[in-house]
């Protein structure tokens, strides 16, 4: 979830240090779970989380970080696409750290963890062996295994007994897009992006343990969170704070369209020149070439992803019934059509299925962006159209 390419090197100690040699030196090493403000670049929207290792007695205060990616690697957007992306667990010193996020006008929460001194030598043991050069690279997934996730199983995995978390929110009553959507609110192209691309199964209850793929959840849960061992329990947490405290810009940016107003500006431009071709009984054959085209295109994008892609929320798209290859791959016949004032059997059957989207959209079982609804009406509207032009047409 977060960029940061020019990491600061990890002291090369942490690759030459024997397993075991960190050992925990009475009350002063002290672990913590950091998380960080969302950015306004659509990877750091949901926000970002830390791990912190300080040892004074050794000089060390670093800052473990999973979420470490390059743009620059060969065929980054295909490898994401196809849910191949890998990143990386990162190491830097905290001051570099806090330095960046104040730079970024990011605030960062510090929650320290109540692991005793054989579990905060194991946790910076399990740090250190994985951020090893053979070990530091994973599979990232947004929603499954991210920057939020991996902290979390580490910090679980070093702790003598069992990590209860609070019962409330309850299971079920959250869901991929409803995380997603209180996070891109102020964003609104990048909650259009995301919605178009996710499926039905972002819609799906999800588990409280599932909703700590975001960072704030993840630290919600944290706060009132219980280790129980042998019937003794104990909190994960014993201090809060605000290690980075800044106040983001609020400069009011530029005017913008939003999604719903630019699709509604289609459906307009659609109309009109759809009344305009029946008056003058023209077909209008280029204006569909665009329109079915680019519909076509973005067709082909939901069928790569609902057929190749890894990531588990876009196989099953609704979208596609608008938003379809066949939009593309029938736009030779389409356009012939037109010109010859011939009948389409493939306008008729995409009005019936348009039709259909539009009428039953309150009962499909997935969230669609309202935004679609202006588009699907003008890839209706310039079907019917045709329908009529040639109606008397053989």
């Amino acid at each position: 979830m977060k960029q940061t390419i020019l990491y600061i090197l990890i002291p090369f100690y942490l690759l030459f240090l024997p397993y075991g040699q960190v050992k925990a030196n009475k009350d002063s090493i002290r672990v913590s779970l950091l998380t960080c403000a969302p950015g306004e670049e659509i990877y750091s929207l949901f926000g970002h989380t830390a791990i912190r290792y300080e040892n004074p007695a050794q000089g060390i205060d670093v800052v473990f970080n999973y979420g470490i990616f390059s743009f620059n690697v060969p065929n980054f957007v295909l490898r994401f696409s196809l849910g191949e992306t890998d990143y990386r667990l990162g190491a830097s010193d905290y001051d570099s750290f806090v330095a960046e996020y104040t730079s970024d006008n990011r605030s960062v929460w510090q929650q320290t963890l109540n692991l005793n001194n054989e579990e905060k030598a194991y946790l910076f043991n399990l740090l250190e062996v994985n951020y090893r050069p053979e070990n530091r690279i994973y599979r990232y997934n947004f929603f499954y295994d991210n920057c939020a996730t991996r902290p979390r199983d580490k910090i679980e995995e070093c702790i003598t007994g069992k990590v209860f978390y609070p019962e409330a929110p309850q299971d079920g009553s959250r869901s991929f897009r409803d995380i997603v959507h209180q996070y891109c609110k102020g964003h609104p192209w990048s909650r259009f992006g995301i919605d178009f691309c996710i499926g039905s199964e972002a819609d799906r209850p999800i588990t409280q343990r599932q909703m700590m793929f975001s960072p704030f959840y993840l630290m919600n849960f944290f706060a009132n969170a219980k280790i129980d061992h042998d019937g003794q329990q104990r909190p994960l947490v014993i201090s809060t704070e605000k290690i980075v405290d800044v106040t983001p810009d609020m400069n009011e940016s530029s005017w913008f369209p939003t999604p719903l107003q630019c699709t509604l500006l289609v459906f307009i431009l659609t109309a009109a020149v759809t009344i305009y071709g029946i008056r003058k009984k023209k077909g209008l054959w280029g204006f569909d070439l665009v329109l079915f085209g680019i519909a076509g295109l973005a067709g082909c994008i939901l069928a790569f992803l609902a057929l190749f892609s890894a990531h588990p929320a876009v196989s099953s798209n609704y979208l596609l019934f608008v938003f379809h290859p066949g939009q593309l791959l029938f736009l030779p016949y389409i356009i012939y059509c037109i010109r010859k004032r011939k009948k389409c059997w493939y306008m008729t059957l995409n009005a019936i299925v348009l039709t259909l989207f539009i009428v039953l959209f309150p009962l499909i079982p997935q969230r669609i962006d309202f935004a679609v609804v202006p588009l699907a009406l003008s890839l209706l509207i310039r079907s019917v159209s045709n329908m009529i032009l040639n109606y008397k047409k053989k």
